[in-house]
């Protein structure tokens, strides 16, 4: 096998030509382009159909027909059953096997045809989704299976997008959209996406997009979910496309009115469904082992039939030469007599491969199935959702998993951010009770803003906040509704808040429900509502978050005219730009580091009061920063150090990432049964470690290997490798003997491991190191890496030889002399190194990168896999693995369409391993061992047999009993023990999770079991045959069963007897079922034998029943059963001694385990290494966290404008199927933006602009000024004029209601008589601007 990534390299490499091209509303020009393959030719551009069954009309029989002819064993039967159809050879009836074999491939069919339809339903009920279409000069509501490369489509908010789109234009400013990536990359906070710069000016009505004829050249489709290259040709120009001007199919356009995309990548060139995967036929271990279990049986079959053929051609020329007058016994030579004697022997010992055995396990499987949907255990009664097994054929694997593999957002976390504690002035607020518990009253009924949703409630701070007599307390809460990019609208009369990240949203809604309410924004002011108080802070300066800075700031001037900074951020960065350090810091640190222990995401806040003058000079500073064409971020963050400097702490605030119920005690269980468990997440390394710690996959002893760490091992060993001579055995692992390791790695890393293998590894670590984005660094992160540079040093001479000698390749030599490539070989590298660790998190990584880590620990691994995810980004991941478990979430039923089983919680997941799957392997195992025992046992006979019979092929058994054997007779308790056997209970088995281990290590059935097995049974056929034939030998007269008939009666009693008796030792959970089982299959026999033994059968046939009375003759002398029950006794009595004896022994030897990796670390230089106590950690919210709308407010590209009079915008929702022409000629609102009830400020005074702070500088990716005279030129920054502080803002939503105006009448019209408040006529009030909420 080669390298799997770099498979996927080449792959993407070819899709990486710019030779696609689309062009607008030209469907006859985009279906010019064709692909060739020989003689034919198709579109080159997919349609737009999604089908991701397995089957079609015409493809179902042929393809699974091949499926159930890839299992040996039914080739193996296709055989038999052909060889019966030679009366010359056939020693049974060709139906008794051809009738089980078409009843087994109907089942199996049936099964796969059932969940195929299941695809069939989803398919058809995404393809049919409505989207409205472009078609003429209006839109059209169309189904998504009808839309086409090069499609204008108009979606509005919360529809999901159809297709890879290029967003044209929306309704938002600067033609802003909107988008909620969940279901791609995991993560909930919104994104925006934004129009090209000439399509947002252009293409401003219906009549402009029908007449747009744009052509797109870009890459071809490949899986690259966060890389768009391409370029617009449009009006003989080219305009340069990213993947920030892209939205992706299966986004969800959020607080975007309408948006207007362009068709680039359609149904499977989509780049969610080139990450999705193909659907793989899943087979389990013991499968696999069967299959090959059938192919030594049937050469053992072959050999023993030669060798049996050979016996009767010495014996057939013997009787030819003594008995030479008898010659119509055989009728042809001695060599083709010894020919058909052979295909005989092997038709006759063909049921050494039982066709009941596989045809019970089908049985057995879907018993197991029916016991996952009927367990009221892994119900989840909230949303009436119980679990779910859509495969009925991996329940056995279920209890060999040994990696499990998953998503963090909406698998192990709820998706939900909660106010969960704060620390104010040295004083730690915790819950009052515990939040589950139902409280007697809601503590904010007084407060009229409250949105009664948060959970968190302590009546000493609620009291504090209302008696407003702490500054301290008051600030802290002023700062959280005032320093924040969060963006409200109204929606239902009521406020609604939607940030960049869910953490800000949950700070930001703490403090209006403790009455501080932000309630509008405009470009330089901000509106908040103080314990019923409207007060508008002027902004003057916002510093926005980045991974660098690990905080924000904002600078105001109240509405007194004072001028103050409002920092929040990690407490790393905050504390060392404290004025001062006394007992309230170090009571904020205390309390800082008990919400660590708790794994609380934490914020530091603090504030200080400016000077004007210290204003002023800072003011033409960040000015002048601003303005520079060269290092501007740099200067504008030294600038930025300037003001955040001695600053006064206010306290600290503690956010949970809610993990769903369970969570905990689920990764405990499964790590204590020798389950190693991976996250594989889209969402940032800092959250997803967080989450790590808070979920207990990663705790204070651990070693974390972060990038640096990982590149210079591999590195190191990558070096030595091939100049370090090895023998050709490879190791134990060494690795780590006495460290618990983890590992933090990123997709952009597994990249430039797995996949850009001809840079060197010095190579690979500078890039690593280089970050082009992110280039300055704070003054003491550099002292830090070099720190840590030095610890890795340490680190890596103590670590290093113990890794070069586990991963060392098998032969001897250089990578050309090991036969394997550099790639295999660096895949195996990294996969040892990760699999030697504890946990390992992959942060960043696309649903293909997923599904690549999956498949390279299956391969090089070579364990039983399992992946559980809830959104279509883990659909890749899930269909990898050996067995897919869907989470029935809030991200859609993609996951679970495309799963072998259904959860609602991760929590059930150790129910489903622990028990049932570890049930359902021991089941299996005991099933198969039982089954393989008693069929050699009753079977291997007829080959004793043949030794007294000439070696002629004749059957020992009445033909009867050969064929209700399987099915009668011992049936009944092999089935019991597939569907109901239990070692331990249910309760035990989630108590000791370490029984789990036995079937990762394929202890209760492998080859060894097997060998066993037919050792069992091979004895006891020959104690049954041979103390029989001792018995009777030489015997005569009435009590004698020397005769064929009688002698058969008594080794079928004696073997269906034997193999009864072991069932019954088999068997440990006893029931009414397991004595029911035993007892009526010794009744089935005695009437099915009287019955085929009776005189009115033997007078019908007595060809086809010739024992006459066999049993009842055998039966009815005392001394025959003495017989068959010393035969019993001689099979069941000397192997429950051994088993006892073993027993003993075990208990009485030295326990056999792994031993637990040591708490001890290995002792190296302490240095900033990161660790679950260290600030950087606890404070993984700010770390994580992105920019938000900061440069978007600051710019005014985020600000909404009324449009000139007699504009021709149009902003309303088309409601019809088909609008008319002249219905939506634009694409703009028209709607009057500003506020009824609010007064408009007054005309500013240009001689005020000095006072305005300046415009930040536009960020990279921002669009292009537009040309002066432009109706849609942006009012100049700052509208207010400092001098009025109190004035109004612009509201921030479209309309108020009557209740709303009522509310802020009064603060208003206080607001209004300050000094300097000069109101004007609303009438005679110019257009403002106002703020639009993503």
């Amino acid at each position: 096998m080669g390298s799997l990534a770099y498979r996927e390299d080449l792959e993407e490499e070819e899709n990486s030509a710019f030779t696609w091209e689309v062009k607008a509303n030209s469907r006859a020009y985009n279906n010019r382009f064709k692909k060739t393959f020989l003689c034919w030719r198709r579109q080159k551009h997919k349609s737009n159909v999604i089908n991701t069954a397995k089957y079609n009309v015409f493809s179902f029989l042929p393809l699974t027909l091949y499926e159930q002819f890839c299992r040996i064993s039914n080739l193996y039967f296709l055989l038999i059953i052909i060889l019966q159809g030679f009366p010359e050879i056939s020693t049974l009836p060709w139906f008794t096997l051809f009738a089980p074999l078409v009843c087994l491939l109907v089942i199996r069919a049936t099964r796969d045809l059932v969940d195929d339809i299941g695809r069939h339903r989803s398919d058809r009920l995404i393809n049919n989704r409505p989207c409205q279409i472009l078609v003429g000069k209006s839109f059209l509501w169309e189904k998504w299976a009808n839309l086409r490369v090069g499609d204008v489509v108009c979606l509005h908010r919360d529809d999901i997008v159809p297709a890879d789109l290029l967003l044209l234009a929306s309704t938002e400013p600067s033609s802003l959209c909107y988008v909620e990536t969940a279901d791609i990359d995991g993560e909930t906070n919104l994104k925006f996406r934004q129009a090209p710069p000439v399509t947002h000016l252009e293409l401003t009505s219906v009549r402009s997009m029908a007449s747009f004829q744009g052509k797109v050249v870009c890459e071809e489709p490949n899986s690259r979910l966060h890389r768009f290259v391409g370029c617009l040709d449009w009006n003989g120009r080219k305009h340069p496309l990213d993947s920030g001007h892209m939205l992706l199919r299966g986004c969800r356009v959020r607080n975007t009115d309408t948006c207007y995309g362009m068709v680039i990548y359609a149904g499977f060139d989509t780049k969610i469904m080139k990450n999705c995967g193909r659907i793989r036929l899943k087979r389990t271990k013991i499968d696999r082992l069967m299959n090959r279990l059938v192919v030594l049986i049937f050469v053992s079959l072959v050999l023993v039939s030669v060798a049996l053929s050979l016996g009767f051609w010495f014996k057939v020329r013997e009787f030819k030469a003594r008995h030479y007058y008898v010659s119509s016994r055989y009728l042809y030579s001695a060599a083709t007599e010894t020919f058909f004697v052979f295909w005989g022997f092997l038709i006759l010992l063909s049921v050494m491969v039982p066709m009941a055995m596989f045809i019970m396990v089908e049985f057995i499987y879907l018993g197991n199935s029916m016991f996952i949907n009927w367990d009221v255990e892994m119900y989840y009664a909230p949303r009436d959702e119980p679990a779910k097994a859509r495969s009925t054929s991996l329940n056995d694997q279920l209890g060999q998993v040994q990696y499990v593999f998953s998503d963090k957002t909406g698998t192990l976390t709820r998706n939900i951010m909660t106010f969960k504690k704060c620390c104010i002035g040295g004083v730690t607020y915790g819950p009052d009770e515990e939040e589950d518990t139902p409280h007697q009253e809601n503590p904010y009924l007084w407060n009229e803003f409250a949105d009664g949703k948060l959970l968190y409630q302590n009546a000493e701070l609620l009291c504090a906040v209302r008696d407003n007599k702490d500054k301290t307390v008051r600030e802290f809460w002023r700062l959280l509704a005032i320093c924040h990019t969060v963006m409200v609208q109204e929606e239902d009369h009521q406020l609604v808040y939607q940030a960049a990240s869910p953490d800000e949203e949950a700070l930001v809604t703490a403090a209006r429900n403790f009455g501080y309410v932000f309630v509008a924004r405009t470009q330089d002011s901000i509106t908040v509502m103080e314990l019923g108080e409207e007060r508008v802070y002027k902004v003057l300066a916002m510093m926005d978050f980045n991974s660098i800075r690990k905080r924000m700031s904002v600078l105001v001037r109240s509405p007194e005219g004072s001028i103050c900074l409002y920092t929040k951020g990690a407490d790393v960065v905050i504390f060392e730009r404290l004025h001062k350090k006394g007992a309230k810091e170090w009571a904020t640190e205390e309390a800082l580091a008990s919400f660590a222990e708790q794994t609380l995401r934490t914020l530091c806040l603090a504030y200080k009061e400016v000077g004007e003058d210290a204003y002023e000079e800072w003011r033409q500073r960040h000015q002048e920063a601003s303005i520079l064409l060269q290092n501007r971020t740099h200067a504008l963050h030294q600038v930025y150090e300037e003001m955040e400097e001695d600053l006064q702490l206010l306290g600290a605030t503690a956010i949970e990432d809610r993990l769903q119920d369970g969570v905990c005690d689920t990764i405990k269980c499964l790590k204590q049964g020798n389950i190693k468990v991976w996250v594989l997440t889209g969402d940032k390394q800092e959250t997803a470690v967080n989450i790590g710690f808070a979920c207990q996959l990663l705790s204070e002893s651990m070693l974390i290997l972060e990038e640096k760490e990982i590149v210079r091992i591999l590195e190191a060993y990558w070096e030595t490798n091939n100049n370090v001579p090895r023998g050709k055995g490879r190791r134990k692992n060494l690795f780590l003997p006495r460290v618990k390791v983890a590992m933090v790695i990123s997709g952009e890393l597994l990249d430039q491991l797995l996949l850009s293998l001809r840079k060197e590894p010095r190579a690979l670590v500078h890039n690593v190191n280089a970050d082009g984005d992110e280039s300055w660094q704070e003054p003491d992160e550099q002292r830090e890496d070099f720190l840590r540079d030095r610890r890795v040093s340490l680190m890596w001479r103590t670590l290093g030889i113990q890794l070069r000698a586990t991963v060392t390749p098998q032969v001897t030599g250089s990578s050309t002399s090991t036969g394997e490539s550099p790639e295999v070989r660096r895949e195996r590298a990294f996969v040892e190194l990760a699999s030697q660790c504890q946990t390992v998190i992959c942060c960043r990584v696309t649903p293909k990168q997923k599904a690549l880590i999956v498949a390279l620990v299956k391969k090089y691994q070579r364990v039983v896999t399992l992946a559980i995810g809830d959104g279509a980004n883990d659909i890749n991941m899930i269909k990898t693995a050996d067995i897919g478990v869907g989470l029935a979430g809030q991200e859609g039923m993609q996951a679970v369409q495309n799963s072998d089983y259904v959860l609602a919680q991760f929590c059930f997941l150790k129910r489903l391993l622990l028990v049932h799957g570890r049930w359902s392997y021991m089941r299996v195992c005991k099933f198969l061992r039982y089954f393989i025992y008693k069929t050699v046992a009753s079977m291997m006979v007829q080959i004793w047999f043949s030794f007294y019979n000439g070696f002629s092929a004749q059957p020992l058994y009445e033909g009867w009993f050969l064929a209700l054997f399987n099915l009668l007779y011992s049936t009944l308790p092999v089935l019991y023990i597939g569907l109901f056997e239990q070692d331990v209970s249910a309760e035990r088995s989630l108590q000791l999770p370490e029984l789990y281990i036995a079937g990762q290590r394929d202890e209760l059935f492998n080859y060894w079991v097997f060998l066993q097995a037919l050792a069992h049974g091979a004895v006891t056929s020959l104690v049954n045959f041979f103390m029989t034939l001792w018995v009777s030998h030489d015997s005569a007269g009435p009590v004698s069963f020397s005769d064929y008939q009688s002698f058969a009666v008594v080794v079928a009693m004696s073997g269906l007897l034997s193999i009864t008796m072991e069932v019954v030792l088999t068997t440990r959970y006893w029931t009414v079922l397991s004595a029911l089982a035993v007892f009526l299959s010794l009744l089935f026999y005695a009437l099915a034998t009287s019955l085929s033994q009776s005189l009115w059968l033997f007078q019908i046939s007595p060809k086809t029943f010739p024992f006459l009375y066999a049993d009842r003759n055998v039966l009815s002398q005392p001394s025959i059963l003495l017989v068959v029950l010393l035969n019993v006794s001689l099979n069941t009595l000397p192997p429950l001694a051994l088993r006892v004896i073993c027993q003993a022994l075990k208990k009485a030897g030295p326990k056999e385990g792994e031993e637990a990796p040591s708490e001890e670390v290995v002792a190296v230089e302490p240095g900033p290494y990161p660790r679950r106590g260290s600030r950087g950690r606890r404070s993984s919210y700010a770390f994580s966290h992105r920019e938000g709308y900061a440069d978007l407010i600051t710019q005014g590209t985020i600000l909404r404008k009324a449009p000139a009079l007699g504009g021709d915008v149009l902003g309303a929702r088309a409601a019809a199927p088909e609008p008319e022409p002249g219905a939506r000629e634009s694409l703009r609102p028209r709607a009057n933006t500003w506020a009824p009830g609010r007064r408009r400020p007054p005309p500013r005074d240009p001689a005020s602009a000095e006072d305005a702070p300046p415009a930040r500088a536009p960020s990279p990716g921002a669009p292009e000024d537009r040309p002066s005279g432009s109706r849609r030129e942006p009012p100049p920054a700052g509208q207010e004029d400092r001098d009025a502080p109190g004035k109004a803002p612009l509201a921030s939503w479209r309309s108020w209601s009557s209740g709303w105006r009522r509310r802020l009448q009064g603060p208003r019209q206080r607001a209004a008589s300050l000094p300097g408040r000069t109101p004007a006529p609303a009438e005679s009030a110019p257009s403002g601007t106002t703020l639009s909420s993503p």
